[in-house]
C-alpha cells in the first residue's frame, strides 16, 4: 500500500525499544560494532529488486525494514506485507551490509503472532498441519502422481500412521499452537 508523502508519523506511533527486542532474535552484522542488523540497513533497495515475491505482489521488502527501523511496529504487526515473504534468503544473499532480513522478518511475524495478529493463509496451513499433520494434505491427484512414478499412493507420514498424527495434535494443544492460531476442535475449523 502507497502510503501519502505528506503522512506525519508521532512520536507515539512509536515502538523504540523494538529492536532491542529483536535484536534478541538476529544477531548483529558487525559483532565488534554491536550494529543491529536492521539497523545496519542503509535503504539501498537492493532487497526489493531481488525479491520474487515482490515482482508478484504489494510486498517491498526496503519499506518493511525502513518502518522496523523507525519503529513503527504496531503498523508493521497488521500489515499484510509482513506475511507475503517466502523466506528464499534472496534479499540476504544479495544485501551489500549482510542486513540479515529473512531472519528479522521471521521474528517480526513471531512477535506478531504473539500479539494476535497473523495472516489467514498462514493460519490455513496451520489447520491443516493440526488435521493432517501436513501443510498441504494428500488429494487424488497426489495420489495418483506418486502411484505413477513408483511410489505407495499414500506417504508413509501422518497420512499413513494415525497416531503420529495424534501426537502432532497432543503437541499442538501442549504447545497453545491450537490457540495461537484460533483453530476450533469440536469444527474442525478455525473461528471466526
Amino acid at each position: 500500500m502507497v502510503e501519502p508523502r505528506d503522512r506525519v508519523i508521532r512520536y507515539e506511533e512509536l515502538d523504540t525499544e523494538f529492536l532491542e527486542k529483536l535484536a534478541e532474535k538476529v544477531e548483529p552484522v558487525f559483532e565488534e560494532e554491536e550494529v543491529l542488523s536492521v539497523q545496519a540497513c542503509y535503504q539501498c533497495g537492493t532487497c526489493t529488486g531481488s525479491c520474487p515475491s515482490g515482482r508478484r505482489t504489494a510486498y517491498r521488502t526496503r519499506v518493511l525494514m525502513r518502518k522496523l527501523q523507525m519503529g513503527l511496529v504496531d503498523e508493521v504487526i497488521k500489515s499484510d506485507e509482513l506475511w507475503m515473504c517466502t523466506t528464499c534468503y534472496t534479499c540476504y544473499e544479495r544485501c551489500p551490509r549482510g542486513v540479515k532480513i529473512v531472519d528479522a522478518i521471521k521474528a517480526t511475524r513471531n512477535y506478531a503472532a504473539s500479539e494476535g495478529h497473523m495472516a489467514k493463509a498462514h493460519r490455513m496451513v496451520a489447520m491443516f498441519v493440526i488435521k493432517t499433520g501436513h501443510a498441504v494434505p494428500i488429494n487424488d491427484e497426489i495420489r495418483e502422481t506418486r502411484k505413477e512414478i513408483g511410489l505407495d499412493e499414500v506417504p508413509p507420514t501422518t497420512h499413513r500412521y494415525e497416531e503420529a498424527l495424534e501426537e502432532v495434535q497432543k503437541l499442538v494443544k501442549l504447545t497453545g499452537f491450537d490457540e495461537l492460531i484460533g483453530y476450533d476442535w469440536e469444527k474442525g475449523e478455525l473461528k471466526d
